[in-house]
């Protein structure tokens, strides 16, 4: 073959699926030469395969074993289709045809519907050939063609998975097909028991014929066999039930009848798992018998009862739950059932009966392998069994009222606790799909190679056949992040559900008060959501380890700390800030009397620590800010006036500038504190928070002027006056946690040189510069709204900013001015350059060429300044709809307006926005919207910094993220969706309002 044509093929192959052209080549020159199917007809279907690499290679194999089989099926279309479709998706079938090519025939024709419970039963009871409940042959011949059997059903279940438009709408019914499947195996290997056990041929005839023929015996499902449930290969868990009439019962006795009952039950186990020519189909677990393990395979049904009403453990009541006849006796079977129903819902009212059930949900998380933790499908966090287990709780704890929750299956069940009012439907229609997706995702798995696993795949090329496979996503990488998003919903409406406090009190439950152990600690930790359970746990060992007095009330609290960090945001992070507080605070009384005797102000601290990472690492450095957590009045703000006069008394004791500045960058992080918890915890509004967070800054600019003053300014020079100017957010009081500090410098000589003014004020800049960094809590003196921008002078005269304004201001520095306020230094140079401000900001007459560019910056501003791939509804200072929107509508007015509204001559966004209300410039309800959105941005930016101790103005689209900046703005905990609807909604109406007032 040319080059050129080579090339050609491969890309083919490539568009197909083949990840590795060049390997198929080979095999489509032997099928075209060897078997004699075409390269067209072996690569038309070739798409529907998940790997259409492993496929040909697979085909090939079952070639070279029987070249007929294949080339008789390769000319129908539709069973070709499905040879493939299986081949793609499950080496285990390839196994299955290349031992059995005869059972390429069966595809003929393709899956047109899944096969009926009475099919399956028929078809696999005909495969032993099996007649009044006893097969025709009881050697091994019988259990081999039952496995043959069975896996054809297997296959023909499978194609129409996989062939579906949308296999995870499929889940349902596959799932129940293959329980009506297990069922109808373990019915045809009880028969070739029962030869067996009788004598039959090949028997082992231990008992009369007659005598197996009137022996009963029910098989009960458990599980996903009993709730119909079931993967494509899983342990099919049972329970064995023993009967027999009133006079065989008399005439043998019942321990004989139980004996007879227990070989045909081992004999039909061995039918299904036992090792022969033919693989196992899978493994029968009667372990959820009666004493597990140790307890007697079979019992009669009083003896049943008798362990139930005496003995059984809660869990066993649970497993109970979806008990179901499947096999053997019906009647015997729905009697068993029908006595132990009532067990099983009474099952709630018995004591400690919740904590005993979320308890053997986290033994089962324990018993995980640490290396299997990141992949498993089923037992890890936010896994199918979090699902299950919550679906469960939630059955048992309500069933004994409301026989409407008797549900075997999790998806009817779901379906039931949303219709009683169990369940809110949006929790329950997430819980239904990621439910779906899950059980997709590990039926894929199961079918790759028909064994059993629960793991998601760490292979980049398995994760391509699973995406391919179940069609839920387009490639291996898009899966897993699905993948991961799951596990994350799956385990905040499980956290939410599992462990809420109306279920202990449902069941008329005391509250679980114990201290824990490590063992139950690590259950727990693991169970509630902690994702390093074992730093977790050293944690826990380092605050309850010792002797002391601080060790012994931190044992006794940590049960309640745990739930309380496990409930917030971050519990990982919460407990490890608590730690380092802990440390720092040694064994200080009133620290531990806090904990012991004020259960508000310990729990307060929870939420601070497990809620924020900024007032996390702010603590560590502050720790007796823990203080303030037990007395709301020291949470509150200090006044200006209060923290001015704590800053100049701080440069009264302190001679050199570094010292001084040391003590006042220590009061900036104290109030910077004390302002985030009151956010966290207390009654403050955005206002109010970006009033205390002004303050603070001013309060610092101030004294760090006056220290920088005194070490750069000599007395000869000290006519000189310098102040500065607070422009943008800061201008207008409305800082947010992490926010910038816009500002400008004006001096004037008062007769000074005017060189050495210039050279003095630059020197206080830079020194104002210098001394305000701080790393741990940065303090950014942002100049870039200074006339000209960066490319203008730090600092001017007032004389040269009037010129400058007089001559050359240019439309956005009018904007600009509309929020400058002095804050620092000379009061009468404030007061002289706000003279010159009123009259560029707030002009007699408007130049409608200066509000056409306005409009142009703006529109400029949202197309070059939004940082590239940024969704522009999610930004929340640039963003449509967001701070810019109302802002510079509301300047627009201003400058529009000002002149002859006084109520618009304010550095206030809010309180310009009310005055224009007022002066009818905008309808009450434009205000209104306006005025929400700008609240909600700016809360959720300053929330959003205090959540992750870092600045930033998008909204994040992690759920987790979200939810924890919905939980510091009061959102009820696992909001993220409401906190995302409620920004998207508020902002695309300011939007519309905005774009109705601002080009209209």
């Amino acid at each position: 073959m040319a080059s050129g044509a080579r090339n050609t093929a491969r890309t083919g192959l490539a568009r197909l699926g083949f990840s590795a052209p060049t390997d198929a080549e080979p095999f489509l020159i032997e099928f075209e030469e060897e078997i004699g199917i075409g390269r067209e007809r072996i690569l038309d279907v070739a798409s529907v395969a998940a790997d259409p690499d492993d496929a040909l290679a697979s085909l090939a194999r079952i070639a070279r074993r029987d070249a007929a089989a294949v080339k008789r099926l390769s000319d129908d279309s539709a069973g070709w289709r499905s040879l493939w479709a299986l081949l793609g998706a499950s080496s285990g079938f390839a196994e299955f045809y290349f031992r059995h090519p005869e059972e390429l025939a069966d595809l003929r024709g393709g899956v047109s519907r899944l096969p009926t419970r009475d099919e399956l039963r028929d078809g696999l009871l005909d495969s032993v050939d099996a007649s009044d409940g006893f097969a025709s042959d009881g050697g091994e011949e019988a259990w081999v063609r039952l496995r043959v059997r069975y896996r054809r059903y297997l296959a023909r279940i499978a194609v129409h998975d996989l062939l579906s438009a949308s296999p995870v709408d499929e889940v349902a019914v596959v799932a129940a097909c293959l329980a009506d499947a297990a069922g109808a195996a373990l019915e045809a290997s009880l028969a070739v028991a029962r030869t067996r056990v009788s004598g039959g041929a090949s028997g082992v005839g231990l008992f009369p014929r007659e005598q197996v023929a009137r022996t009963r015996l029910a098989i009960i499902g458990m599980g996903k066999t009993g709730a119909r449930e079931l993967n494509y290969v899983s342990d099919v868990d049972v329970i064995f039930v023993a009967g027999a009439d009133d006079e065989l019962l008399d005439e043998l006795g019942e321990s004989r009848v139980v004996d007879i009952a227990t070989r045909l039950a081992v004999q039909t186990m061995r039918g299904i798992s036992g090792v022969e020519i033919e693989p196992p189909l899978w493994e029968v677990d009667a372990n959820l018998r009666p004493e597990g393990k140790q307890g007697a395979l079979v019992r009669s049904l009083d003896s049943h009862l008798s362990y139930y009403d005496r003995w059984a453990k809660s869990w066993e009541f649970q497993a109970l739950l979806k008990a179901r006849p499947i096999a053997g006796d019906t009647a015997l079977g729905d009697e068993y059932v029908r006595a132990v129903q009532p067990l099983v819902w009474a099952s709630a009212a018995r004591e400690n009966f919740v904590d005993s059930v979320q308890r053997m949900r986290e033994r089962v998380t324990e018993h995980i392998p640490a290396d299997e933790v990141p992949y498993q499908l089923k037992l890890g966090p936010g896994g199918i069994r979090d699902i299950e287990f919550t679906v469960q709780l939630l059955q048992l704890v309500h069933g004994l009222a409301d026989d409407q929750i008797h549900q075997r299956g999790t998806l009817p069940a779901l379906d039931a606790l949303v219709a009683e009012g169990y369940i809110g439907r949006t929790d329950a229609a997430a819980f239904a799909n990621d439910y779906r997706v899950l059980r997709l995702m590990e039926h894929r798995g199961q079918l790759r190679r028909l064994s059993r696993t629960h793991l998601m795949p760490s292979d980049p090329d398995e994760l391509r056949v699973l995406a391919r496979s179940t069609k839920l996503a387009p490639s291996g990488s898009e899966i897993r992040a699905r993948w991961e998003a799951i596990k994350r919903e799956v385990r905040d409406i499980h956290v939410r559900l599992f462990y809420r406090p109306l279920l202990a009190a449902v069941a008329s439950l005391s509250p679980d008060d114990h201290a824990l152990t490590t063992d139950q600690a690590r259950d727990r930790l693991a169970a509630i959501g902690f994702s390093d359970p074992a730093g977790a746990l050293r944690h826990i060992a380092a605050l309850t380890s010792g002797l002391s007095r601080k060790a012994s009330i931190q044992r006794h609290l940590m049960p309640v700390l745990i739930l309380w960090f496990a409930e917030g945001v971050d519990p990982d992070y919460g407990l490890l800030a608590f730690r380092r507080l802990s440390e720092r605070l040694g064994d200080m009384p009133w620290f531990l009397r806090m904990l012991r005797d004020s259960s508000g102000a310990a729990e307060r601290l929870t939420r601070v620590l497990s809620g924020s990472r900024y007032v996390g690492d702010l603590m560590e450095w502050i720790p007796e800010s823990a203080a303030w957590l037990d007395d709301p009045s020291l949470m509150r703000p200090r006044s200006g006036v209060a923290l001015q006069e704590e800053a100049r008394a701080i440069q009264t004791r302190h001679a050199t500038i570094a010292d001084a500045m040391r003590a006042v960058r220590a009061l900036r992080r104290r109030e910077l504190l004390r302002t985030a918890m009151w956010a966290i915890v207390g009654d403050a509004t955005i206002e109010d928070v970006s009033g205390a967070l002004t303050t603070i800054t001013e309060v610092t600019i101030q004294a760090t002027l006056r220290a920088v003053r005194r070490e750069v300014v000599p007395p000869e020079d000290d006519a000189l006056d310098f102040s500065v100017i607070a422009m943008g957010r800061f201008g207008g009081e409305e800082l947010g946690f992490g926010s910038d500090a816009d500002v400008m410098y004006v001096y004037r000589p008062n007769g000074l040189d005017p060189e050495r003014a210039n050279r003095l004020a630059l020197k206080l800049v830079h020194g104002l510069r210098e001394h305000s960094e701080d790393a741990r809590v940065p303090l950014d003196l942002d100049a870039e709204l200074r006339p000209e921008g960066r490319s203008g002078p730090l600092a001017r005269s007032l004389e040269a900013y009037g010129e400058y304004y007089r001559r050359w201001s240019v439309s956005w520095e009018a904007q600009a001015l509309l929020r400058a306020r002095g804050v620092a230094g000379s009061v009468k140079l404030i007061r002289a350059f706000m003279e010159l401000a009123d009259e560029v900001r707030f002009p007699a007459s408007v130049d409608p060429q200066g509000i056409r560019e306005i409009k142009r910056i703006k529109a400029r501003v949202e197309n070059e300044r939004l940082p590239q791939g940024t969704d522009p509804t999610r930004h929340l200072k640039l963003g449509r709809g967001s701070l810019s929107d109302v802002e510079w509508l509301v300047q627009l007015w201003q400058l529009q307006h000002g002149h002859r509204v006084p109520g618009l001559r304010t550095t206030s966004t809010l309180g310009a926005l009310k005055a224009a209300r007022d002066a009818g410039l905008v309808s009450p309800a434009d205000a209104q919207r306006l005025g929400e959105a700008w609240r909600l941005a700016s809360r959720l930016r300053s929330a959003n910094t205090l959540l992750s101790g870092q600045t930033s103005d998008v909204l994040p689209s992690d759920r987790e993220r979200l939810d924890g900046i919905g939980r510091l703005l009061m959102y009820p905990p696992h909001s993220a969706t409401q906190v995302e609807e409620d920004y998207l909604g508020t902002t695309r109406r300011a939007r519309r309002t905005f774009d109705k007032l601002f080009y209209g």
